[in-house]
């Protein structure tokens, strides 16, 4: 497994193919054979626009007609049709499509003054040969991954420096459209609608706006280009870690630097009700998808309405994403946002019932470990609780990158404290269980509860944002939180949290085993089930105040699109907090009677002593 294996092509093409051993097969892994000599078709446009200079200048200085220095032959053309046949005549084979995107990227470099309609038609012809979408497969096997990302940039280039004859100009290939029109800050509001063939099966639209409000920061008057490419998003996407894939066309525009803000709409490629959609910006510098540069303006089951930021630099081309691993449904949003809310509920009133039990169930060294560490798991939920929802409202409308950074950064402290302070409970039991002679004292459990409650997730914390941030890979794509597919920060929380899960998972069998031996060589059935019912009781209580529900997480791994896993994770998880109030502070003899006590002197205390209040049983 992963040997690579270079074979060269057959005698009519130039280069070699590359296969790698996958499962004892060989599965291609890039295809340069070519049948096209780029270097030489380039050689013979710059000839020839050598010549057709030479042609002008001679014609200026004898001042003869055209037609003694073949003006309108090969030689002197401005444009390059001359070399557009032998181009369209050859296959768009992965090796020639690599020929054809580095053929437009020197045009682009090297031939991009003065770009006439005839320059662009020739340009859009060659390029639309290469984004046929019944040749977008062999892009999986171009060798250079980035050759979309090139070609993109390339197009973009090109069709900026367009002239544009009285006003406007547009120009269109069944898989390449470039339109451009005169602007200055006293025209009306300005689009560019396109309707363009994806595949044999039909069409798809889009459309390009200029608000009014942004034409009036142009300081002269300008010219706005936009050019549609219906397929080369699902080239784009090939070279993408993200399982997302794009559901519409791509726009791109060339803008003066003043217009900021631009109002894209695209239809969808998938129109299933129950496929949402990210608007996202092309970061032509890290060749990838920013949902940074955009937000969903409205939404509905066939369109996407998006507004993004133009930044010449960063930002040019636009399109919009559609994840298809994870299952969207309301029941899981409704989830979410009711266990949310229950959850909030629950803990603050965890922590109002300890603070007046406090004196109560806290005299001994053992009782006060066990509230002290039930106090800090509260806590730390809670607060990650409410940094969740600040995250979801952070990454839906303010789209501030730093303060989704610093979220994202207390979301996983406060999450690793929860896992870590369960940790340390799940250690105070054994040692409840195994080390009953061997006493420790106050000041050294709550240092050495502190260093790991909070210490650990700390030093964690820190290394995660202070290795991953400084390569842009803290944060993942389309929400505030620890990044995956690029640098594997997610792992920082993953990996503590799956080991406490392992951990507590066992002392939750030590447990099992020491409360359910006194039973063991006895004939009573009536024993034997009350160990069952006592096994059983000790098993419910410890398990959401260990964090054994997190271990859930690992079925949505397994099987993402289960819809139903996702829906048990959902519910075991976002009930959390209620689940802590309810086994761990509800249930508990001692707080149960403190409580009673507390109602009780509340009683006396106010003259309350005939009425009835609701005993626990």
């Amino acid at each position: 497994n992963g040997a690579i294996c270079i074979q060269p092509c057959s005698p009519s093409f130039h280069g070699e193919t590359s296969f790698v051993c996958e499962d004892r097969k060989w599965q291609m892994l890039s295809d340069a054979c070519a049948s096209l000599d780029v270097q030489s078709l380039f050689q013979v446009r710059m000839l020839l626009c050598t010549l057709a200079r030479a042609c002008n200048f001679l014609q200026r200085q004898t001042l003869l007609p055209s037609k003694h220095f073949g003006a309108g032959n090969h030689s002197c053309q401005a444009d390059f049709s001359c070399i557009i046949p032998d181009i369209l005549s050859s296959p768009a084979i992965p090796g020639n499509i690599a020929d054809i995107v580095e053929l437009l990227k020197k045009i682009s470099l090297l031939l991009s003054e003065n770009v006439t309609r005839g320059k662009m038609q020739s340009y859009s012809r060659i390029a639309n040969h290469i984004l046929n979408s019944s040749i977008i497969s062999n892009w999986a096997f171009v060798k250079d991954r980035n050759a979309g990302s090139i070609l993109l940039d390339s197009v973009n280039s090109f069709a900026g420096k367009l002239l544009l004859r009285n006003g406007s100009e547009s120009i269109q290939e069944p898989f390449i459209a470039t339109k451009g029109n005169s602007i200055h800050r006293n025209t009306s509001e300005k689009s560019f609608d396109f309707s363009m063939e994806f595949n044999s099966t039909g069409n798809i639209s889009g459309q390009v706006v200029i608000p009014e409000e942004e034409l009036l920061r142009l300081p002269r008057a300008s010219k706005a280009i936009s050019i549609a490419f219906p397929t080369l998003g699902a080239i784009l996407e090939t070279n993408q870690p993200d399982p997302t894939f794009v559901n519409g066309m791509v726009l791109s525009v060339s803008l003066p630097e003043e217009l900021q803000n631009i109002l894209l709409t695209f239809e969808k490629l998938n129109k299933l009700e129950q496929v949402g959609a990210q608007c996202v910006g092309w970061h032509s510098a890290e060749r990838r998808w920013d949902p940074r540069a955009c937000e969903v303006r409205a939404h509905n089951v066939t369109t996407v309405v998006c507004v993004c930021a133009h930044r010449r630099r960063t930002y040019r081309s636009f399109s919009i994403l559609m994840a298809p691993a994870a299952p969207r449904s309301s029941l899981l949003d409704y989830i979410t946002r009711v266990g949310l809310g229950l959850s909030i509920l629950s803990l603050v009133l965890c922590l109002v019932i300890e603070a007046v039990v406090w004196h109560h169930v806290t005299k001994t060294e053992i009782t006060y470990m066990r509230h002290f560490c039930l106090v800090n798991i509260a806590a730390s939920l809670l607060v990650a609780d409410i940094l969740f929802i600040l995250a979801a409202i952070v990454h839906n409308t303010a789209l501030n990158y730093q303060l989704c950074v610093a979220v994202t950064f207390f979301l996983h402290f406060f999450y690793l404290a929860l896992f870590f302070w369960m940790f340390t409970l799940g250690l105070l039991i054994l040692y409840g269980l195994l080390l009953i002679f061997f006493k420790i004292t106050r000041s050294v459990f709550l240092a050495a509860a502190f260093s790991i409650g909070y210490g650990c997730p700390l030093v964690i914390s820190i290394l995660t944002v202070a290795i991953t941030e400084p390569k842009n890979g803290y944060l993942r794509s389309g929400a505030c939180w620890l990044n995956w597919y690029e640098t594997k920060a997610l792992l920082a929380f993953v990996v503590p949290a799956l080991s406490i899960i392992v951990m507590n998972l066992i002392v939750v069998v030590v447990v099992v085993v020491k409360t359910g031996r006194s039973s063991v060589g006895e004939g009573c059935k009536s024993q034997d089930l009350s160990s069952v019912i006592r096994v059983s009781k000790n098993v419910a209580l410890l398990t959401p105040l260990l964090g054994l529900t997190w271990g859930f997480g690992l079925a949505t791994i397994i099987d993402s699109r289960s819809l139903a896993f996702h829906v048990v994770f959902a519910l075991l998880n976002a009930f959390q907090g209620f689940f802590i109030l309810l086994f761990g502070t509800l249930l508990d003899r001692k707080t149960r009677e403190s409580l009673r006590m507390n109602c009780l002197s509340s009683r006396r205390k106010w003259g309350l002593e005939k009425v009835k209040f609701i005993n626990f049983p």
